[in-house]
């Protein structure tokens, strides 16, 4: 049994794929599924967005997209769809890579996953370094014995889940307040400004279904 599991991020610049030329022409975040290769070459895609009927159209306008269905959910579209066009973040889940969660947002992809043991990540490394614009941001170990998670329960993102424990447990939530947003987002090794909208976008989650 491998012991060793790493958490890792990677954002990816520069990539033609539907959804990041999608939200090169419109501001709007997608959250997207990993994308399943299927034997005919295609990509099945499936990604939740705030509603934007902008998107509904420049995706409809893409002739690599076919088989394009939205369905509303809790004030959000989720969309359903193939598509021609090969996404980067496949070439790293055929490295090894296990995705979590994965963002497009202004044209680039941010992908939060894990891998099991060095020499996984070494060939997750080899894959992104043949695909274009990929950057490895960050990689730390995963501990073997782990809390259990608030993510399924309350529709947090892992990533929203992390911004929110580690800034209660440093204080930030205290009154008077015992830290700084930027001294969260470092211990995150995440910038000021993504901190706070993951954290925002946290408590926006929680409070939806607190008084829905």
């Amino acid at each position: 049994m491998i012991e060793e599991c790493l958490a890792v991020e990677f954002r990816v610049q520069n990539d033609d794929c539907p959804l990041a030329e999608a939200t090169r022409a419109i501001d709007v975040d997608v959250d997207a599924q990993p994308p399943q290769h299927r034997s005919d070459g295609y990509d099945l895609l499936q990604f939740v967005t705030p509603q934007r009927d902008e998107l509904t159209h420049v995706l409809e306008a893409d002739d690599r997209i076919s088989y394009l269905h939205v369905s509303r959910t809790d004030g959000r579209y989720q969309y359903r769809c193939l598509s021609k066009a090969p996404c980067v973040v496949q070439e790293l889940i055929d490295g090894g890579l296990i995705v979590e969660t994965l963002r497009y947002r202004n044209g680039e992809a941010t992908i939060f996953g894990a891998v099991v043991g060095r020499d996984v990540l070494k060939g997750v490394m080899a894959a992104a370094g043949d695909a274009v614009g990929v950057k490895l941001e960050r990689v730390y170990p995963l501990q073997t014995e782990t809390r259990e998670s608030a993510s399924p329960r309350w529709d947090l993102t892992p990533a929203q889940e992390a911004c929110m424990r580690t800034a209660l447990e440093m204080g930030y939530f205290a009154i008077p307040r015992e830290t700084t947003s930027e001294a969260v987002a470092a211990e995150l090794g995440i910038s000021k400004s993504a901190f706070l909208e993951r954290l925002r976008r946290g408590e926006q989650a929680l409070l939806r279904q607190i008084f829905s």
